[in-house]
């Protein structure tokens, strides 16, 4: 598949048929995901293959309640897990038991194989570790990695999405996959054979998220037929 195709169809799935995921397969996917950029070229990602049922199935009942969660702040009207505004939901009042509403997760055993994606925090460089702020740069480090298995996916047939809602329960789930104590969890991809194959994605302009020299800058605009590069 051509890559500028790959990287203007690959959607987020979470629905997928009962067609196994091979070994051959993820062994392909990964074998051109893992030439993705790191932080000094470290590498300290690590990819498990989830292929025990049970395992898949633990990992999506650990998601429940941080999704009942997010469900509710969703319902107030709030940006779920917001590190700018407060929530104002009594999460002292929320029920956290039971299903998590989200198909997916209360049947991620029946997902043909999951991937939890980790950093090894002692591999990395974390420039933002300073900052009173919520820490983004490690990421830089791991999600390239993350988004190469999805394109890669793509070209086997296949399609998966980006979840992190296991995060919140990392020491419970550093357990249950024997990570070691300096990794942290970066991801967990559902991955299979799409129910249905996804080929127009909608996605804002980018005028809307792009300007020049300054956020109230200048939308950057495509020049018209015939003009040269803008210069200033």
């Amino acid at each position: 598949m051509e890559l500028l195709t790959a990287m203007r169809s690959t959607f987020s799935c979470r629905d997928f048929t009962d067609d196994p995921v091979t070994d051959d397969q993820l062994h392909r996917i990964l074998d051109s995901a893992r030439f993705a950029p790191s932080g000094g070229n470290r590498q300290g990602a690590h990819v498990i293959v989830v292929r025990d049922r049970g395992v898949r199935q633990r990992l999506g009942e650990l998601c429940g309640p941080t999704l009942r969660l997010y469900a509710a702040q969703g319902e107030a009207g709030e940006v779920p897990f917001n590190s700018v505004n407060p929530t104002a939901v009594d999460v002292g009042r929320l029920s956290l038991d039971g299903t998590s509403g989200f198909p997916l997760f209360d049947s991620l055993g029946d997902v043909p194989v999951v991937l939890v994606v980790s950093v090894d925090l002692a591999e990395v460089a974390s420039m933002d570790k300073e900052l009173d702020r919520v820490g983004l740069v490690t990421g830089a480090s791991v999600y390239p990695l993350v988004w190469n298995i999805l394109l890669a996916a793509r070209a086997e047939g296949l399609a998966g999405v980006i979840t992190t809602a296991v995060v919140p329960a990392e020491q419970t789930a550093l357990a249950l996959l024997g990570l070691p104590e300096t990794h942290a969890i970066a991801s967990m991809i559902p991955l299979g054979v799409p129910v249905r194959q996804l080929t127009r994605l909608s996605r804002n302009p980018v005028e809307e998220f792009t300007t020049i020299d300054r956020f109230d800058g200048p939308a950057l605009c495509a020049s018209a037929p015939g003009e040269g590069v803008r210069r200033s």
